[in-house]
């Protein structure tokens, strides 16, 4: 009987062992670059976050489900140090939410200073149309709102028999004015393939816009002040931020402490805390230091994205759907917020963004890309009328009354997925006549 010696089994454990590490660090290389991907498609981050937004509405609505579903979303976690007591629900709100407002705020630096909105000329129209498309909305809602109570003498009856003053119910003007970006270029990637890439510049360069207006709202309209003197700890992390993401070697735990200081700061002085994020996005460099190829902003982006797209998104728009209705009736779908948010996305979205395409281009004389009219933005004007992340958040934060926040909640979820219905079928026909468009041309 012959054994190996003692120094070649070793040697045979420790190949053994080098290719198994090798082997786990391929497989974890490989998994994080599919999550790269699937975060990058617009199509499907975009469903990802439209099945956890069904989800968390179907759990909350079952017999079975409702109980266990309202225990977990209303389960408070504690930061005794900081003082903090808030629910999952909340902690999705305004902590998960943060990181998908510092890839906004990376995204709108990098826009700014390299992007489509460096250059104020090209992107007039696109920047002109985000405003028509948020005044319209807002108005149509408002008007809706006065219309309606001055049938029922002043006051608004929600679908579950409450009655609130017409002023309290008005305060919802913000919800439909937002446009979800990631959704809508998933209904771009899904139904038009054929179309030609100025459109969806517009529809990039329009929603970066949206975004920075729906930034602005929250800020001015939608926050309380109070110890103001946590206004230093913002200025404080907003100057610790700039000074450490600068750095040849950045030092990140200080970058994240100073992050957290923003967000405490502004949740203790009444500011949405999620702005934190717009605010560190924004400080970050957007063009290459130090000899680097890529700029810090964009390098970033890339990497915080997957946690947004796959995280931080999904988790919000499950808690923030997860909205129990006593009974789902036709009452509910008559609500003067319920219709009001209905008909201020799927017809005051494309209303606002045409009608400024149009003031822009005709009036103005400014320029759409070439080959492109006013016309041709239509089925692109339709997907800005699906709102779901900003306007979900904006539903909790104009109204306090939750019977309210649940009722414009659920019109931004029906109205949104109506407003994706009609882009897809739009967009599916638009990007058939290029494709036919541009056979006949290669024919002839």
């Amino acid at each position: 009987m012959t054994t190996k010696p003692e120094n070649t089994v070793n040697s045979t454990a420790k190949n053994s062992s080098h290719l198994s590490s090798a082997e786990r660090r391929r497989k974890s290389s490989r998994f994080v670059s599919e999550l790269k991907r699937i975060a990058a498609s617009d199509r499907i981050s975009g469903l990802i976050m439209l099945g956890f937004a069904l989800c968390g509405f179907v759990l909350a609505n079952l017999p079975f489900t409702y109980h266990a579903f309202e225990s977990l979303r209303e389960y408070v976690i504690r930061i005794p140090i900081l003082e903090i007591h808030l629910s999952l629900g909340q902690w999705a709100q305004d902590g998960l939410l943060t990181i998908f407002f510092l890839v906004v705020g990376l995204d709108l630096k990098q826009e700014l200073t390299t992007g489509s909105l460096s250059n104020m000329r090209a992107a007039a129209v696109p920047m002109i149309a985000a405003v028509g498309g948020m005044l319209a909305p807002a108005l149509i809602f408002v008007g809706m709102t006065f219309a309606w109570s001055s049938v029922t003498h002043g006051v608004e009856t929600v679908a579950n028999g409450q009655i609130f003053p017409a002023e309290v119910v008005a305060h919802g003007w913000a919800i439909p004015t937002a446009t979800d970006i990631a959704f809508s270029l998933a209904i771009l990637a899904l139904f038009a393939r054929a179309l030609p890439g100025s459109l969806r510049a517009f529809l990039m360069t329009l929603a970066t816009v949206d975004d920075l207006l729906g930034i602005i709202v929250i800020a001015v309209f939608f926050s309380n002040l109070h110890h103001g003197w946590w206004a230093f700890g913002i200025i404080a992390g907003a100057l610790i931020w700039a000074w450490a993401i600068r750095r040849a070697k950045v030092p990140w735990v200080i970058v994240a402490l100073a992050g957290l200081l923003m967000w405490y700061s502004m949740h203790e002085v009444g500011i949405h805390p999620t702005l934190a994020g717009v605010l560190a996005g924004l400080l970050t460099p957007s063009r290459p230091l130090m000899g680097e190829h890529d700029a810090r902003a964009e390098r970033y982006l890339h990497k915080i994205e997957p946690f947004s797209a796959l995280l931080a998104l999904p988790l919000f728009a499950l808690f923030a759907t997860g909205i129990h209705f006593d009974e789902l009736s036709v009452r509910l779908f008559i609500s003067p917020i319920v219709l009001g948010i209905i008909l201020a996305l799927v017809v005051g979205k494309p209303l606002g963004v045409l009608t400024a395409s149009w003031i822009s281009t005709h009036i103005l004389k400014l320029k759409l890309a070439s080959g492109l009219k006013v016309r041709d933005l239509l089925p692109i004007a339709s997907a800005c009328g699906i709102g779901f992340t900003v306007a979900f958040l904006m539903a909790s934060l104009a109204y306090s009354q939750p019977e309210l926040s649940n009722e414009a909640r659920f019109g931004v979820l029906v109205g949104s997925l109506l407003s994706a219905a009609i882009a897809a079928i739009l967009l599916k026909r638009q990007s058939d006549r290029f494709e036919h468009a541009e056979t006949m041309e290669e024919r002839d």
